[in-house]
Parts: C-alpha cells; structure tokens; sequence
C-alpha cells in the first residue's frame, strides 16, 4: 500500500519526519490519527522492530482502530506494538515489574465505584460525618493528589495541605488517603491513578528498571497530547530521555479535560522540553464546510494562549449557522425536535446522522421529552455500561476474588451473594479483626478459628468454594467463568426471577458469557503448534481498563445521539445542536472566575462547534427551570464572539434591533433581544393557520399587572389582544391564562411579560 501518496504535503513531512523530538498541531478534522498510525508505519518500514514502538492513546477504541490500520499497511508485525491507553500500558509494566513496588502479579484495578465504596467504608470505621466527607468529594482529593505525584505519605506530612483540609472542614483527610492507600496495599489492588503514579515511582526509585524501558522505546509517540495530565508527561519525558524520538500529537484547541488534571501548559510549552522539537501543522479540515471551520475558528481567535494556526477546508462552503431562540427551556426541545424531523424529511437523513450537544447532563430532559413526542428514537451517550450494571459487577466480583483472594471490595461484594448465611455483624467483626491486626479479610476469613470468630461453616465452605475456582485458572476463561456462575448460585438465582427486571439481569449473564466465549476461542498457536486460548486473568485484565468511549457501542445505532460536549470530543456527525448557550450555562458560571477557566469554556465551544460536518444549528433560551423555578436567562457571550457573517438568526428576532444586518455584529442582534421578553410557559393550543406575530414595539410599557383578574381585556406587545381565563400562583410565580386572538391560548408568568390593559 502506498500510504505516502495519499497524504497531503504537511501529512506527509509529520510522517517521514521519525528522528528527534516532533510537535504534530492537528487541527480538527485534520486527519491526525492517519498521520499517527503512518507515522508508525512508516518506522517500521525502515526497519526498525516493532517491539522498540510505544504509541499511547487514550482509549482502548482509538488504539485498536489505529493497530488495524497499521496491519494493513504492515501485517502481522503490528502485533508487536506497545500500543494502548496510558493505563492499560503502564499495568502491563506493573505487572512484570510488580516484585519491585510490592504487588502481586494479578493485582486487582478498582473502578471509581470500588474506589468510593473502600472510602466509605474508611470513614464508617473512623466514625466521621459522611455529610462532610463524602466518598466522591475524597475520591476526587486523592486522584487530584496523585495526578501531582503527591502520594499519601508525601501528603500527610505535609502542612500546608492539612491546613487547608482543616480550612475546608475535612481535617482527617490526609489520614483517610493514608489509610486508603494501606488498604489498597493490603487488598493488592490499585486504582486508575495507582497505575499513574506506581508506575513513576517505579522508574524513580528503580533506575535500572527505567533504563530497561528507556532503551527498549527507541520511539514514543502520543495521541491527544493536550488531554495529559502532570503525571502522565512526567512518566514520558522519562521515557524518552535517551533516544529523544518523542512525536506528540494534538490540538491546544481542544484541550477541554482540565477538571480532570489535563494540563494545557504540556502541549503550550513541549519546546521548552524539547528545544530541537520540529513542529508541523496540520490545518486543512477535511470534515467539516468552510462555514463551520471559519466560524470555530472565528471563536478561538478570542483566546490568547494559544499555538497559532490557520485551519482551511477545500470541502463546499455550506449552510450558515442556525441559531435558534426559545422561551423556554422546554420550547427550545420542541423547536429541536421539529428541526430534526423536518431535516430528516427534507435531506433523507438517518437517526444517527444527528447529535445533540449540551452542557451538562440536566438538559437531556426538554430534549428527550420532545424527541419522544415526535417518535424520534435517540440514546444517551454515556448511560450506565454494561460492566456497570449489578448483576455483571457481582459475578465480575467472583471471577476478581478467585484472581487476588485480597481484593477486599470484590469479597464483601460476593461473600453473602446469592445468600449463605454471613451477615453484617459476622462481616463488623471480622473488618475489626483485619484492621486490628493489619491483615486481609481473606486472611482472617482464612484462619476464622484462629482469630475467635464463630461461624456455622459458611466462612469455611466459602473459602473452600473460592479456592476451587482458583485451581481452573490455567482453563479457558469460558470454562472457568461459566463453572463460577453455575457453582455460586448466580445463574440458578436470577434464572427464578421471572420479572422484567429479572428476566434482563439473566440475560446480561449470558451476553457477559457469550462475550467471554468469544474472547476464549484464540485462533492463534504457540511456537509448538499448541492452539492458544484466552484465560479468565486476561479478560479481567482488558475489561478494567476500558474507558468511557469504549463502553457505549450499541447493536441498534439509528438513533440520535444525545451527550454532553465533553463527551463528544473526537466523534463527528452529519448535524449538530449545540443548545443552552446563555451566560452561567455555557459559558458555565464556575468558569467566570478567571481567564484561564473561561478560556477553556470556549475551547470547549469550538469542540462542539467543529463535531459538525454539514449543518449547525445553535440556540437558547430566554428563561430556564432551575430547581424547580422558573429564572431568566441571557444568551451567551459565545454567540455574541461568532463572526455574524457565518450565521443565520431565527425568525423570532423580529425587533427592529435584532433584524440589523450582520455586518452590524451579532452581540447587537443578541442585545436586541435581551430586554421586554415575554416568558412562554406553555401553548396549549393555537389556530392551524395564523397570521404572523406582531413586531415588537421596543417602547411598548406594560401597566401593573398585580391585581390581574380573569374576563380583563389585555394587550401583549407582541401576541396582540387577549382575553385573560384564569390567573393562578402568588409572587414571581404568579401566571394568566390568556386566549388572544390571533395565537390562541398562552400561559403567561407575569413577571416576565408587558401587559397593558385594556379594560
């Protein structure tokens, strides 16, 4: 395959470019993982073994993606790749050098629910108030901590941090993080950022293990560099300080993952590290028409830290940007909603050519309410996953224990599961006991009698059960797996449900059983022509460290796609909404404290804005639930920063202001709209066929509407006369219900609207 004459000039120097340091700025839609995955190719191509190769990523997806292109150019050799997500390589190393930090072999990876249920657990036994120390708020603490490469000693010792703990309340928490720590030591399991931060203490404290990798990675390439957090670039630098091949590749653009230690300032200052660094850039977009490019690029302008491009498109120059205002939230789903069926009907569009892009995950609801009204089938992007569900985390939790009889989550998962008799009181004693006497549950479960502690033979069967399954482990995880689920009770106990409910957890079972079926049958051979087999430790292996965007394909994918804006980084779709943009939602009101914050909010904006490939439509509402009542809303600075050539405003801007022309800037037409807006609550009807809406009067005044009473006559600015029906609520939440003559009935909160009346 000639791999070079498909590239483009800028692609194609990135790719043959293979010694030294190498900076890749890969604007969106630029084709970045084409270039990775050539660039890889090419290295093997000029001989070098594919052993010697580290390409990380940051999703397991992205790396198989890339490994089965790389096969195509190359074959059988892109096997041998150190390819994977950060987490999934750096457990790999752990594991072979797991001697050196301490950990057994098979140590066990906590997921975050893991991680919060040990953190509960902690702060039950040290009898503290789970109101102020509350296992997310911890849990975040500690990764916060450990993405710095402060581990839990470092921290405790350390007075400014429990100063500031005691500051914010929570002045045993350099202690809970010691004590997780410990017990995570003691269950052999570490969590996702154990992986990080063992992983450099291991190349800190152990140079000849350091100097092993060094010289075996004669070539370190990263994905999504902007997306690394302190932690993760400490470890590569390493790495690659002997050979200097490093390529990292990226988009400052589009660094958007700050709250989760992402740190921009490692793409903004590589050259520091890397004085000899070649920079290329890739800024032709081939996704995208040059309307959506040119507007994304026309919002990024306004932030000043920055890596200076100039992305272009050849593509056709498309549609303007529509940008849609509503009343309300709930108008805003409907207008949505009606937008999307009318595409579909007029372009032919699938479900799945649509995707839906909003700030936070409460927004869903007016969308969902409206998709279904309109029989338009959608689905949540980032739902609970199928790993996450309670039936699979049960039996995942026996297939843990019967790996790493220490891991204490997985066993007081499982211990009662399905029930045999082992309460809580038996369980309060023997957590006491291990805690007292700095052992394992499983230890002291182990030795029952020796401790003291009574049992009717439950805890004796359960280890003997425990330990049969351990002896299988050298059989094919099917086998094994389907014997655990048989000689528990787990199959038998949900196959007796015959409720809805029930029926779907034994289904999830078999497709977990299937799944595991599938990853059994090998078809590969040893060097002595033995048929190969997948075993239950490296399915365990692979199934804990899948990320979020490995966990949300679906069989049934017509569908329109619903997420928030964080979610939807690195996917593209035919038609994009971007909805809610009002000040203190998008741009988020957490963000409005510094420049550095509000930066990213828009970097955030040009994320979404450059998810579209045809058709972009925006909007926003003038007043919004929150909590249960109803607040007003202004539009976001965001569209006001949009250079106004490159869109088309809705309709609704009808105020002699708002119809200025767009060379007069769209913060005027948005201003426009700001001041003497109606709320719309609800229309509950309203004639086939209507004349249009009466222009607003921007010196329209309204009369005193707090005696308001039903049979008056009155005149909206912009419905025109009405008579009221009903006046109901007291306060701010005072309505009329209005029959006007020419829009039918409207549910009005008069706070809001201007009113005159007329008798």
């Amino acid at each position: 395959m000639d791999y070079l004459s498909i590239l483009n000039p800028s692609q194609r120097e990135a790719v043959e470019n293979i010694e030294g340091p190498v900076m890749i700025v890969a604007g969106a839609g630029s084709g970045k993982t084409r270039v990775l995955t050539y660039r890889i190719a090419h290295i093997l191509e000029q001989g070098n073994d594919a052993f010697r190769i580290l390409s990380l990523t940051f999703t397991n997806k992205a790396a198989r993606e890339m490994r089965e292109r790389i096969h195509a150019v190359v074959g059988n050799e892109s096997r041998n790749l150190f390819m994977g997500t950060f987490h999934s390589i750096f457990a790999r190393i752990l594991r072979v050098e797991h001697e050196k930090i301490g950990f057994p072999r098979n140590f066990t990876i906590y997921d975050t629910d893991d991680a919060k249920s040990l953190l509960k657990s902690i702060v039950n036994e040290m009898k503290l108030d789970d109101k102020l120390y509350k296992p997310n708020v911890l849990l975040s603490r500690i990764s916060a901590a450990k993405n710095s490469l402060v581990d839990a000693n470092e921290y405790f010792h350390n007075p400014e941090n429990n100063e500031y703990d005691a500051s914010t309340g929570r002045p045993k928490f350099s202690l809970i993080y010691k004590t997780y720590q410990e017990r995570c030591f003691r269950a052999g399991a570490m969590d996702f950022d154990d992986l990080l931060i063992k992983t450099f203490e291991l190349f800190r404290n152990h140079l000849d293990v350091l100097h092993k990798y060094q010289h075996q990675f004669k070539y370190i390439m990263v994905d999504e560099f902007q997306d690394t957090n302190y932690a993760q670039y400490s470890i590569i630098k390493k790495l690659a300080a002997v050979h200097q091949n490093i390529a990292v590749v990226g988009d400052d653009a589009q660094s958007i993952y700050a709250f989760r230690g992402a740190n921009i300032k490692n793409i903004l200052g590589f050259q520091k590290d890397f004085p000899d660094v070649k920079t290329y850039k890739l800024e032709q977009n081939y996704r995208s028409t040059q309307t959506i490019v040119k507007a994304a690029s026309s919002i990024i302008t306004h932030n000043k830290e920055q890596l200076k491009k100039e992305v272009w498109t050849d593509n056709e120059s498309g549609e303007k940007i529509r940008v849609l205002r509503a009343l309300t939230d709930n108008e805003e789903g409907r207008m949505v909603a009606q937008s999307i069926f009318q595409e579909k009907m007029n372009s032919r569009a699938m479900n799945k050519d649509f995707a839906l892009l909003y700030r936070t995950n409460a927004q869903s609801r007016s969308l969902e309410e409206a998709l279904r009204k309109l029989n338009i089938p959608y689905r949540i992007y980032g739902g609970m996953s199928f790993y996450h569900r309670k039936e699979i985390k049960d039996i995942l939790g026996y297939f843990r224990l019967t790996i790493n009889y220490n891991d204490e989550e997985a066993l007081k998962r499982v211990i009662n599961y399905p029930v045999r008799g082992i309460g809580k009181t038996t369980m309060e004693r023997l957590a006491v006991v291990a805690n007292e006497h700095q052992k394992s549950l499983w230890e002291v479960i182990e030795n029952a009698q020796y401790y003291g502690i009574k049992s009717s033979g439950a805890l004796e069967d359960f280890v003997m059960m425990i330990k049969s399954f351990n002896t299988m482990l050298n059989k094919p995880a099917y086998d094994v797996a389907m014997h655990i689920a048989k000689s528990t009770g787990i199959l038998k106990s949900l196959y007796e449900d015959k409720t809805v409910e029930g029926i779907a957890r034994y289904e999830n079972i078999e497709e977990l059983l299937n799944g595991i079926k599938e990853f059994s049958e090998d078809d590969s051979v040893d060097d002595d022509g033995v048929q190969k087999y997948g075993l239950l430790t490296e399915f365990m292996q692979d199934i804990a460290l899948l990320t979020d965007a490995d966990k949300n394909d679906e069989a049934d994918n017509d569908k329109v796609t619903l997420m928030t804006i964080h979610a939807s980084k690195g996917l593209e779709f035919t038609y994009v909404y971007i909805v809610g943009l009002e000040e203190n939602l998008f741009p988020s009101q957490l963000s409005l404290n510094s420049r550095q914050d509000l930066e990213e909010e828009r970097r955030l904006f040009y994320v979404a804005i450059t998810r579209a490939m045809k058709k972009l439509t925006l909007s926003f509402a003038s007043s919004r639930f929150k909590f249960g009542t109803i607040s007003s809303s202004e539009p976001s600075r965001f569209l006001s920063e949009l250079d106004p050539q490159y869109l088309q405003m809705d309709s609704i801007f009808t105020s002699k202001q708002a119809t200025t022309t767009s060379t007069a800037g769209v913060g005027k037409t948005i201003t426009g709209v700001r001041q003497g807006t109606p709320l719309l609550v609800k229309q509950t009807s309203a004639p086939a066929s209507k004349p249009a809406a009466k222009p607003i009067d921007p010196n329209f005044v309204g009369d005193d509407t707090s005696n308001l009473q039903a049979e008056q006559i009155v005149e909206h600015q912009r419905f025109g006369l009405g008579k009221v029906t009903m006046v109901e609520g007291h306060g701010d939440n005072k309505k009329a219900h209005i029959e006007f003559e020419t829009e039918g009935k409207k549910m009005i909160v008069l706070r809001f609207a201007k009113l005159k009346i007329k008798s």
